[in-house]
């Protein structure tokens, strides 16, 4: 039986991110969201990006974008740099270098991403999306805070 390697480069596909991506199992920390994000994107698992990223920024995706991106790139190794699973209870963020290859020649996407939990789970804060609530409205992570009292200061 032929095992796949996990684009993340944490061992075997089905014991890393895959149980993740068919909804078998959670990230339990940011890193390993992280991580299973990147294997989606590699995989062109798009409804687990769009499924991992705040449930309140899931509706302005640009899931043709996304999945454009996941498709023209060949991701060829991740590297997780840092992370703080505990900026405060529910935050964390988490710095990563995601190599890939775009056609024309190598890249290296370098970028500290933040992440909310909410009900036990952990989203992606997509920084990108252009609705971006006022400080007085409820925050995109479902906590039920103001956004300001909330994830603001990590978009």
């Amino acid at each position: 039986m032929h095992h796949l390697a996990c684009p993340c480069g944490q061992g075997d596909y089905q014991y890393c991110c895959q149980p993740l991506h068919v909804g078998q199992a959670h990230a339990e920390t940011a890193s390993q969201l992280m991580r299973s994000r990147y294997s989606a994107f590699a995989l062109q698992q798009i409804d687990y990006i769009v499924q991992t990223t705040a449930l309140g920024q899931q509706a302005s995706l640009d899931v043709d974008a996304i999945a454009d991106w996941s498709k023209s790139n060949q991701w060829l190794k991740l590297e997780v740099l840092n992370s703080n699973e505990k900026l405060d209870k529910s935050h964390a963020q988490v710095e990563f270098k995601a190599h890939y290859h775009d056609a024309k020649q190598a890249q290296i996407h370098h970028e500290i991403s933040h992440f909310v939990q909410h009900q036990a789970r952990w989203y992606f804060l997509d920084p990108t999306t252009g609705q971006q609530p006022t400080m007085k409205q409820p925050c995109i992570c479902g906590s039920g805070k103001k956004l300001k009292q909330c994830c603001a200061q990590f978009l």
